[in-house]
């Protein structure tokens, strides 16, 4: 997506992998969760010895960096469910990574090395960790939408402004590898794709403060990807039953702190100023928001 901001801050431009301006609610979204969508090794060794370098040099900085395993996205399909409503539902591939391959593929400064020339996006990232990340346009009971500034702690991005959301985390439901002897794989989908709508619910109380319960069920509404580092991230719709007020005083007490410094409920209009200072992935997030919101008033 070509832009001024993009020209002027490479870091703001995407590319949306998915669109479902619908909204699809958990009936409709499944996960085929397989090693198949794993990462594939690079041919180049310099280049992949580089990974674990470019991780060490991390550790030295920050000496409690965590290798944690995440979902990587390597792809989706699109498929209808039978009569008779022909609904559109959406598969989700993925397989598994961690933090240190993500910040030694997507975060080395030689990233751009380890794509493929291809227009197929799960060629194109083959040798790249890709973890999934997750975000959510959360709107008030006042029709006011959260965005958070990012902390100037944080590696990337810092002072920026951002969704709510992070990860979901395959630990969460009892993955920490693959396993070879699963007996029932339509079990552990079903699994991995609760865990998608768990994960941005909790990553939302976390980051704001908001009691779960205060939340619609969330909807999934496409995914996007900065183009710098090729990051995707699956974004999700939800509405709270509290006002932005509310939303504020909740925040001040959040457990999140580290992440963001400052929270701030936004009209539409306030929030298609603040996306000139949102990294590409956040962009894509606030495009799809717009397609959905497009979309709902045709219907």
């Amino acid at each position: 997506m070509a832009s001024a901001a993009a020209a002027a801050d490479p870091g703001a431009a995407y590319k949306l992998l998915l669109s479902c301006p619908a909204g699809l609610p958990r009936s409709r979204v499944s996960v085929k969760f397989d090693q198949s969508f794993d990462r594939i090794p690079h041919r180049d060794a310099a280049l992949e010895e580089s990974i674990s370098v470019i991780w060490n040099q991390r550790l030295k900085q920050n000496p409690s960096s965590y290798s944690g395993t995440k979902f990587r996205y390597g792809g989706h399909a699109v498929h209808y469910k039978d009569e008779p409503n022909k609904e559109y539902c959406v598969s989700l591939h993925l397989g598994l990574t961690d933090y240190s391959t993500f910040v030694g593929t997507n975060l080395n400064p030689l990233w751009e090395k380890f794509l493929v020339p291809s227009e197929d996006d799960s060629v194109h990232c083959q040798h790249m960790s890709n973890p999934l990340g997750n975000g959510a346009i959360v709107q008030t009971s006042d029709e006011k939408i959260i965005v958070l500034q990012r902390s100037y702690n944080v590696g990337e991005f810092p002072g920026y402004f951002v969704f709510p959301g992070g990860h979901s985390e395959p630990q969460e439901i009892g993955i920490l590898a693959h396993q070879t002897d699963e007996k029932d794989l339509a079990v552990l989908n079903e699994r991995v794709s609760q865990e998608m709508f768990d994960g941005i619910i909790r990553e939302v109380v976390e980051e704001t403060g908001v009691p779960s319960n205060s939340l619609t069920e969330p909807v999934f509404i496409g995914i996007s990807r900065r183009e710098m580092n090729v990051r995707p991230t699956a974004f999700f719709f939800t509405k709270c039953n509290i006002d932005s007020g509310g939303v504020h005083e909740l925040y001040s007490r959040a457990q999140d702190g580290f992440e963001s410094t400052k929270m701030y409920a936004v009209s539409e209009e306030e929030l298609l100023g603040m996306t000139d200072r949102m990294p590409g992935c956040h962009r894509g997030g606030f495009a799809l928001y717009e397609m959905m919101k497009t979309a709902a008033k045709k219907s």
